[in-house]
């Protein structure tokens, strides 16, 4: 990594649309949740990599 790359120390994510991703993909919608989730886990383990230490993620589904 970039020793002057500068690292927040908090990120925050607000999630919506994971089921009208899958919607414009003639998925159910369940499926766009279930990327949703994927792609999350991944961030988390990219910001643990990063050493962010505060990560904040708020989901809306209806």
């Amino acid at each position: 990594m970039d020793e002057n790359l500068k690292i927040p120390t908090h990120v925050a994510l607000i999630l919506d649309g994971n089921g009208r991703w899958a919607k414009k993909r003639g998925l159910p919608r369940q499926m766009g949740h279930k990327k949703g989730c994927e792609t999350v886990e991944q961030i988390v383990e990219d910001a643990d990599r990063m050493e962010i230490k505060y990560l904040t993620v708020l989901g809306f589904s209806t």
